[in-house]
């Protein structure tokens, strides 16, 4: 159909009719599924080019659309390409320009504590050596030269380099960089040290002694369940933090978490964590489970009496989070394979669990060793050495 492009012609455009202006020749208006677009049609070097112009509606109307493909038909007539043209503009962009964009349309979409990790680490590492630097210019040398600065803090750094790698790729998606250009590509990762602490049955037991002192002493009943919540159900510090009353399922015995570190989750509970559960008052107006001193506010800050309590247990080089390591330690040694253990961890990855595996072979083994003894006095008799 070829009529003049105006905006009620465009309004009336049935899903796959298009329409070519009788003003500017190559210049359409082509209706797809949900939105109508503004494109042209030409040759460039001998070969046909279909270019978008972008879709109807603010800021491209009939007339400003129109006025852009004569723009770029007048280009393609010069033997330029509009969309190369377009990358090496959008490529003197500098990464910290780049980085306010890809905020806005990627690291918004995150978790808040992912969002505050990606900005703190881009801005305390990455922007001061890079930020200023065009998007183009940025070579794999330059990747290497801030990964190797970062070296002694190879957790970091590792970080960082990821954190590179995802915003290359989107520079890609967008147009900002050429395909397959990402220089972070191939560049091989420190090795971390993941550290592991698993608490003794004797560390256990003054565990439990120090928590009771401090009940005694403090009196911070939601301090002390929460750290009893931790060690029986090997949680996160942050879902049992943020916990609401309207999660936990008693009577099925699980806490139903609508969203945490990897999604919607379910844990369950032993008998003990729903004992603590069922002693914990419920404080009218504070929807949390572990109240805080603010009304209406969850705890926020378990640094404190942690510091006392730990200090008081004689295992102050222990960290929260091994908490969540014991629990998983002695899962391993109940015989949990590590399918199981990662379902009660929450895990979304199996490679996340693996870290538990020679747990498991330790058992095995053991359990290998007290078989074969028993074996070998039957078959081998006096003959064994």
């Amino acid at each position: 159909m070829k009529k003049r492009i105006t905006r009620r012609a465009v309004e009336a455009l049935k899903p796959g009719e298009t329409i070519w202006d009788d003003r500017v020749i190559g210049f359409a208006a082509r209706r797809q599924q949900k939105a109508t677009t503004y494109i042209i049609k030409a040759r460039l070097k001998g070969r046909q080019k279909l270019l978008t112009i972008g879709r109807h509606g603010s800021p491209w109307t009939p007339e400003t659309a129109r006025k852009e493909a004569r723009r770029l038909l007048v280009l393609l007539e010069q033997g330029i390409d509009p969309l190369e043209e377009k990358r090496r503009e959008r490529a003197k962009r500098t990464l910290d320009e780049l980085w306010r964009v890809f905020v806005e349309d990627h690291v918004s979409k995150l978790k808040p504590r992912s969002q505050r990790d990606y900005e703190y680490r881009y801005h305390r590492y990455i922007s001061p050596i890079l930020g200023r630097k065009p998007l183009a210019d940025i070579t794999r040398e330059d990747v290497i030269a801030l990964h190797r600065k970062l070296q002694h803090i190879p957790r970091t750094a590792n970080f960082c380099l990821s954190i590179l790698s995802k915003l290359m790729n989107w520079a890609e998606t967008k147009g900002f960089r050429p395909q397959f250009s990402n220089p972070v590509r191939g560049i091989r990762k420190y090795p971390e040290n993941h550290r592991e602490r698993f608490l003794t049955a004797e560390e256990l037991q003054r565990l439990g002694q120090a928590l009771d002192e401090e009940l005694r002493e403090h009196g911070d009943i939601f301090a002390v369940a929460a750290i009893r919540l931790l060690i029986l159900t090997g949680a996160r510090l942050g879902e049992i933090t943020s916990l609401r009353w309207e999660y936990v399922d008693l009577d099925r015995g699980l806490l139903l978490l609508p969203d945490s570190k990897t999604g919607k989750k379910a844990i369950v509970l032993n008998a003990a964590a729903r004992q603590v559960l069922e002693e914990l008052p419920r404080l009218h107006g504070n929807p949390h489970v572990i109240c805080g001193h603010k009304e209406g506010q969850p705890l926020v800050n378990l640094h404190k009496p942690w510091g006392r309590i730990r200090k008081r247990a004689g295992i102050e080089d222990v960290r929260i989070h091994d908490l969540r390591h014991t629990f998983a330690s002695l899962a391993a040694r109940q015989g949990g394979s590590l399918p199981r253990i990662g379902a009660l961890l929450g895990h979304s990855q199996m490679q996340t669990t693996q870290r538990y595996a020679h747990l498991i072979v330790d058992d095995v083994r053991q359990l290998a060793e007290t078989v074969g003894d028993e074996l070998a006095d039957m078959v081998l008799g006096s003959n064994r050495s």
